[in-house]
């Protein structure tokens, strides 16, 4: 490939799609970006309309194309919001209905009887993860059951990237990656295969399923019948999650990075050996390479940092841009001890109740917009840290230090109040899109583009280091105080 060669990277997100050049040299990057809607028909009911999603990626790409020219385009690659399930017809090429978001609430009951009726131990033990409606497999149960799709040949269930990837390819390819179909409940993540049992359990029909793939290694090529630019190949793909701990360049065992985006992800490398399930914590393959090498990572997910901005924003209109937040929070010394948990759709790590709900506490008559907003922004920086001690309890391996990416780590006051909540250094690169830069990366990988994962450690360039600053005794009083909140907010939707 020559020096200006690129790779564009499809970040599927939550509330939009970006498409992205990422060059060999120094050449400054292209992108594109388009929001779509998000739909919330029923509390705790998130959709999203898939063909809106497959509109957005065209226009993003079909833009980064014609800016770049599509001789330079060596691959490309793909990452997504996990966990979001769609059905449809492979003849016709529609959706049965909008697609279930990863964020909807609407199986926790059924989830429930999965529990009560004793199939955890199993799910555990097989996928690594919990039970819990965040994941895919009884989203697509829900959707054969309420809305009378046809289970035939036809059928296809996925994830957003077999959506993404059977549409690039004009229906010619039917496949998922090893990492969005480890969030399904439905894959032995050792064997790296869908499970009978699992599926029988959850009563989601195996055959509908798409095939597995690599995380990084050649799919298919782009295809002109559904609006894109012919033969590229499409030859990366991870959650965005995994995409983004690639990314970060953690490809050694040990190394930890979180993203601040819709939600957060605190994901640690552990290397080529899949543990027994640890208690509060998931376990997910992070990738698998072209040549079989898989590398698994434990982590914790919180649903709510970002999207308690966008809430801040769009919800009680403290805020009329989300780049407020972070000068708005360091506009007061403190909250006045005002905690926010943002609950809005639950719980995730350590904690996995799907039935707490947001919760602010310590309001008085000289709490404002400020103080709110500062309680809003501490939280990331709380549930964070709930993460990673529960993964240091239960690993006993200390972690020496954090890299951050995703929106909010533009916030110098987060980072900062993360350090100071951690006891470590916490470390932003330049490029804080790693998400984007992971799949770039996993696909320029198969393509030659990069020689090795060391090409790719080399990439990786520090912007800023924050070192605690605050005595820990103070912290930690911060941090019990917030627990007291997570502990109001516990089990408060009864339904």
């Amino acid at each position: 490939m020559t020096e200006s060669a690129c790779v564009i990277a499809i970040d599927a997100g939550t509330t939009g799609v970006r498409s992205r050049a990422v060059f060999t040299d120094d050449s400054p990057t292209v992108a594109a970006y388009q929001e779509f809607t998000q739909h919330f028909p029923r509390p705790g009911w998130v959709e999203h309309d898939a063909d809106e999603i497959w509109a957005t990626t065209v226009e993003t790409l079909s833009d980064v194309i014609d800016q770049v020219g599509r001789d330079r385009v060596a691959a490309i690659g793909i990452t997504n919001q996990r966990e979001t399930a769609v059905a449809w017809n492979r003849s016709t090429g529609a959706p049965y209905g909008s697609a279930i978001v990863w964020q909807d609430r609407r199986t926790a009951d059924r989830c429930g009887e999965l529990e009560a009726a004793g199939h955890l131990p199993l799910i555990r033990e097989r996928t690594g993860l919990v039970l819990d409606p965040y994941f895919s497999g009884t989203k697509f149960a829900w959707l054969l059951e309420h809305r009378d799709i046809p289970v035939d040949d036809d059928l296809a269930l996925g994830t957003i990237d077999a959506w993404l990837i059977w549409k690039l390819t004009g229906g010619d390819v039917f496949a998922t990656d090893i990492t969005n179909a480890s969030r399904t409940m439905l894959c032995d993540i050792r064997s790296q295969s869908w499970d009978p049992e699992l599926c029988n359990v959850l009563g989601v029909p195996i055959a509908a399923l798409p095939e597995i793939v690599p995380s990084s290694g050649r799919i298919g090529v782009t295809s002109a019948r559904n609006g894109v630019a012919e033969g590229i190949p499409v030859s990366g793909v991870a959650g965005d999650q995994q995409a983004a701990l690639f990314g970060q360049a953690c490809v050694r065992p040990g190394m930890a990075k979180n993203t601040y985006g819709t939600g957060s992800f605190v994901l640690l490398n552990i290397g080529e050996e899949c543990p027994e399930p640890t208690e509060g914590i998931l376990t997910t393959v992070a990738w698998t390479l072209a040549d079989g090498t898989t590398h698994y990572a434990l982590e914790g997910a919180v649903f709510v940092t970002g999207a308690a901005i966008q809430w801040l924003r769009d919800g009680i209109n403290i805020i009329d841009e989300a780049s407020e937040a972070g000068p708005l929070a360091e506009s007061v010394d403190d909250t006045g001890g005002v905690y926010v948990v943002p609950a809005l759709t639950g719980l995730g790590s350590p904690h996995w109740d799907p039935h707490a709900r947001g919760t602010i506490v310590g309001i008085t008559r000289g709490t404002g917009r400020a103080e709110i907003t500062r309680a809003v922004v501490e939280s990331m920086a709380y549930q964070v840290r709930d993460v990673i001690d529960a993964m240091v309890a239960a690993s006993g391996v200390p972690i020496a230090d954090l890299r951050v990416d995703g929106g909010a780590s533009v916030m110098d006051f987060l980072c900062q109040f993360q350090a100071d909540q951690l006891g470590v250094s916490v470390q932003r690169p330049i490029d804080h899109e790693t998400t984007a830069l992971g799949a770039a990366f996993l696909a320029g990988l198969a393509e030659g583009v990069w020689a090795s994962t060391d090409d790719i450690a080399t990439a990786w360039n520090l912007d800023a280091d924050f070192t605690p600053e605050t005595d820990r005794t103070a912290a930690d009083a911060l941090h019990a105080q917030w627990q007291r909140a997570v502990d109001r907010s516990r089990a408060w939707s009864t339904t």
